[in-house]
């Protein structure tokens, strides 16, 4: 499989949420990749929303991905320095669950500072054979 890179610029507001999906959606269509679109697709909806609810408007925001050998890497960077964190929450809360779904999913995942803000990534592992 051949390494490949793709990154765009949203804004910080709702509808980049839809877009980013489509988005990856997309392009690992293009790309013909192995790995689960969908569950890709779900962890960039719960970083980009994260981003939305938490920084909306007064930071920026780029969607990253790369593809090498069987690790696909998918990252949202943007201005604010606030690391995501994992909650475990009681049933009856209705949202906070996005980064215990990104780190259930997810191979491996993690949060670096990056230029004042942060980047947080993820990555999937091609099926086994």
């Amino acid at each position: 499989m051949s390494s490949r890179d793709a990154s765009i610029e949203l804004p910080p507001i709702p509808p980049s949420v839809t877009v980013s999906r489509h988005l990856v959606l997309e392009l690992l269509r293009v790309w013909d990749v192995p790995h689960d679109r969908q569950d890709a697709a779900l962890l960039v909806t719960e970083l980009v929303s994260d981003v939305v609810d938490h920084v909306e408007g007064r930071a920026s925001l780029t969607l990253e991905l790369g593809l090498a050998e069987d690790r696909l890497r998918i990252a949202v960077v943007d201005g604010s320095s606030v690391r995501p964190v994992v909650h475990e929450l009681p049933m009856d809360r209705p949202r906070g669950r996005g980064m215990r779904m990104v780190q259930l999913i997810a191979d491996r995942w993690g949060a670096e500072d990056h230029r004042g803000g942060k980047r947080v990534w993820f990555e999937l592992r091609a099926p086994t054979r």
